[in-house]
């Protein structure tokens, strides 16, 4: 299969091998407008991934970053990690349900990296998590040579929980960091957006949407936005198609207005700078 190159463009890789989850937090960000139906998702095997993933050029400070779900359910997670080509770059988002899938299959050089940020980002849930047992599993991972970090949404009933966490963390060495909460709760709406009508949920309108990201399903389908995957519409290919290649160009779509906050917030890019959204529409 041809190589797939990676456009200048281009600020993130999603790899979301499975959208299963070992938690069921009320916000969940993948709940958006019609929640996945996880059960319907074929799954790639650890093989098949290596065989997709392995096509991408990249730059080492563009990696692959697989998450969900959660991406360590995937039965074959480790075998993924260890037959990705050295070329590229792995970061990876998780609730750390079990340390041992890292510690004892996966070597820490592996998921490291130059960048302002850990490569291992875990997710703090007050709802479904213990602090104290959640900082044990990092330090582990910290101790035995893993670039690892927590990361809190501030959404508005936890965000007291998640200063009070961050204070915790920070005592004892670990690199806690915070995300704003985005979308609507009690009336108001959360976020700064580049494009306000998208996420109003009011009308449909056409437009012309160019992404600087690729999203890939646990089926390996390919799609222009994070919430075009939640709804599983309009995928426009498969990694496992000899024939597919990633084009930077705008593309149909007749959704806006019904935008998932994170493709047209305003926040950082992978370089830490802020101004950057994830799609330009027109």
């Amino acid at each position: 299969m041809k190589s797939l190159l990676m456009p200048e463009s281009y600020n993130y890789i999603a790899v979301f091998l499975t959208f299963r989850c070992n938690l069921s937090c009320s916000f969940c960000i993948n709940n958006f407008e019609l929640q996945p139906k996880c059960s319907k998702w074929n799954h790639l095997s650890a093989s098949e991934w290596a065989v997709g993933l392995n096509r991408i050029i990249s730059k080492p400070d563009l990696p692959i970053t697989f998450q969900g779900g959660e991406p360590t359910l995937h039965k074959g997670f480790a075998d993924i990690v260890k037959n990705i080509k050295t070329e590229l770059s792995i970061d990876v988002l998780t609730n750390l349900r079990d340390e041992k899938v890292f510690l004892d299959n996966i070597n820490p050089q592996r998921l490291r990296r130059e960048a302002p940020y850990a490569s291992i980002r875990v997710s703090y849930h007050p709802e479904q998590m213990d602090l104290d047992s959640l900082m044990k599993k990092v330090l582990c991972l910290q101790n035995a040579g893993f670039s690892i970090g927590i990361w809190g949404v501030m959404h508005p009933e936890q965000k007291s929980e998640i200063k009070r966490a961050q204070r915790f963390c920070r005592k004892v060495g670990i690199d806690f960091r915070t995300k704003e909460f985005l979308g609507e709760y009690d009336g108001k709406v959360y976020g700064e957006y580049r494009y306000p009508e998208a996420i109003k949920k009011e009308k449909r309108k056409t437009v012309l949407c160019k992404t600087t990201e690729l999203i890939i399903g646990p089926n390996g389908d390919v799609f222009r936005c994070t919430a075009d995957i939640y709804c599983r519409r309009n995928s426009i290919g498969n990694i496992l198609d000899p024939q597919f290649q990633i084009k930077d160009e705008f593309r149909r779509c007749d959704w806006f207005g019904h935008c998932n906050p994170c493709d047209v917030k305003i926040k950082t890019d992978r370089f830490q700078q802020y101004g950057h959204s994830s799609v330009e529409i027109k």
